[in-house]
């Protein structure tokens, strides 16, 4: 099933918004980073020279999942409409080049 940035933000508001919004920020804030902190070690279990696993894979994309399903908590409970919060990347004049 393709999903929208804005169908998956609405989603997470929904299911989550109640329990985020009390949490506040710093909580969710740190939420977002330890799974981050997760995504990192899947990345370098995944970066060891030889090919990942079927299981090494699972978990890198779970964890690719969690972090963005976090990330959208923050902007959700922060007022920051994600897809809005793009355009800076599909509007060409705006960001130009990469960072070394």
């Amino acid at each position: 099933m393709s999903v929208t940035l804005r169908a998956f933000q609405d989603l997470i508001r929904e299911r989550y918004y109640a329990t985020d919004s009390a949490r506040g920020t710093p909580g969710t804030f740190m939420w977002l980073m330890e799974e981050v902190g997760e995504l990192a070690t899947s990345l370098h279990e995944c970066a060891d020279g030889a090919s990942p696993t079927p299981e090494q894979r699972a978990n890198l994309a779970e964890e690719f999942a969690d972090v963005l399903a976090w990330l959208t908590t923050l902007a959700n409970i922060n007022g920051v409409d994600l897809e809005r919060a793009v355009e800076k990347y599909t509007d060409r004049e705006r960001v130009k080049g990469v960072k070394p």
